[in-house]
């Protein structure tokens, strides 16, 4: 089997269990499983060992624990909690964007917003967010490490492997995406705070918006951003209507397969298209972030509908401010460039 048909078959095996894993074991929030098996399988090299695993929950527990210190100050101090949460998002993009620490960029963003506003309904609550958070990267690692032994890599040619040249960073420029970002990701937490248990996968989407955001340019935000935020929410609605034609964890396991086959052949060019593989990756995340709530408004009797449109239509108003965003301080950028030429 040719490398690209393994790369696949691992892209799209690793989610589907890690998603019937999640759901079979009634883990909170387990729509966050399939989430951290797309990232951990599309990241090069083997799976995670056991020392490497440590170091990432050692470093996820730190990093999201940062929530748990906002939390009586925005209970008191509300507008001083706000500014650090502001500082906090730019050091975490800063992170991203400057340093290439991509994850501990991450789970900082999600500790300050996701961990610091389900602290204000309860602490319980939040340490719970934690936890769930944790137990998905376990499951998602291990889902990652059994599938990869299935469909491996292959092995590394010495005679190529030669140390990539170090990345130079413009300061200047990384100042604006890291800024680019934080913008992208406040808005979303003041709404978080407005109902943390509704709005925690828009926080989530928010958090990965803005690290897609700081990566393309304002030609190609809109195309990405709308384009794969409205096309996640029409395969959610597929995945819906196929998963009612019968209800079990087998046939839930099945479809996720199937639809993940899909975005994996995307990905990795089996199925030609001229998008890149972060609008695949993004659309498959949109679809799992709509598609995950439904399913416990199923089980919890809610309706299902009203908040799946009412969850997709704030997807894309966040995807069209980060759009706005995006083309603001661009703009900004070119007269900043402008008088300074004058």
């Amino acid at each position: 089997m040719n490398i690209q048909a393994r790369r696949i078959f691992r892209l799209s095996f690793t989610p589907a269990l890690a998603l019937a894993i999640a759901y079979g074991t009634s883990n909170p929030m387990p729509h966050f499983t399939p989430l951290f098996a797309f990232f951990l399988t599309m990241m090069p090299g083997p799976p995670l060992g056991a020392k490497k695993l440590t170091g990432l929950l050692i470093l996820l527990v730190l990093t999201l624990g940062m929530g748990l210190l906002l939390i009586p100050m925005l209970l008191q101090f509300q507008m001083t909690a706000l500014l650090l949460v502001l500082l906090g998002l730019y050091l975490s993009s800063y992170l991203s964007v400057n340093l290439s620490k991509n994850l501990p960029g991450t789970f900082l963003a999600m500790g300050i917003t996701i961990i610091s506003a389900a602290g204000t309904v309860s602490y319980s609550l939040a340490t719970m967010v934690i936890q769930t958070l944790v137990f998905s990267i376990i499951i998602a690692t291990l889902c990652h490490s059994l599938i990869y032994q299935l469909f491996p890599e292959d092995p590394p040619d010495s005679s190529r492997s030669q140390t990539p040249p170090a990345d130079i960073k413009n300061a200047v420029q990384s100042n604006w995406i890291a800024i680019r970002s934080t913008l992208i990701v406040f808005p979303a937490y003041l709404l978080l705070l407005s109902n943390p248990t509704m709005y925690m996968p828009i926080a989530m989407k928010s958090v990965m918006l803005s690290q897609q955001a700081s990566t393309m340019d304002a030609k190609s935000a809109g195309h990405e951003l709308i384009g794969s935020t409205l096309l996640g929410g029409l395969f959610a609605i597929l995945f819906w209507f196929a998963l009612g034609l019968r209800v079990n964890l087998w046939m839930f396991f099945l479809w996720m397969l199937l639809f993940s086959l899909f975005f994996s052949c995307k990905i990795y060019q089996l199925i030609r298209t001229r998008y890149p593989a972060s609008f695949w990756l993004n659309t498959a995340v949109t679809m799992l972030i709509i598609l995950g709530p439904a399913v416990e408004d199923s089980a919890n009797g809610k309706d299902v509908y009203a908040a799946f449109f009412s969850r997709t239509a704030l997807l894309i108003l966040i995807s069209l401010y980060a759009i706005l965003a995006v083309y603001f301080l661009e703009f900004l950028k070119l007269h900043y460039k402008k008088s300074s030429a004058n």
